[in-house]
């Protein structure tokens, strides 16, 4: 399963990015989706979420601004970036828990996209 993400670029503060994740390879069913993000210096952190029935949750400091969303029938995920913030600023990471045979599920990752908010 090979997951490969797009969108990432330089934008001023107030801008917005589009951020988008497709999914390929042997996939049976796709759980949850969502996009995880992380500064120099940083751990890495969970953004946003969305389960496979559509149910949605963020970190507090996005709340507002981006928006998550996905198509189960391409297999991606993205994520809106609205009223972008320098300290948006991060490798942006896509992940998905993939159920891969009928007894395998596990997480896979995306390369990671730079996202760069300038002030």
């Amino acid at each position: 399963v090979q997951l490969v993400e797009s969108g990432g670029g330089l934008v001023q503060a107030g801008g917005s990015l589009r951020l988008s994740c497709e999914a390929s390879g042997r996939i049976l069913s796709i759980n949850a989706m969502g996009w995880y993000r992380q500064a120099p210096g940083k751990q890495r952190e969970l953004v946003a979420v969305i389960t496979s029935g559509g149910s949605t949750n963020y970190v507090d400091s996005v709340k507002g601004r981006f928006t998550i969303s996905r198509d189960n029938a391409k297999n991606t995920v993205h994520l809106q970036m609205n009223s972008l913030k320098p300290e948006d600023t991060a490798v942006y990471y896509c992940n998905a828990n993939v159920k891969t045979t009928f007894w395998v599920t596990r997480d896979y990752w995306g390369q990671g996209t730079q996202v760069t908010v300038s002030s």
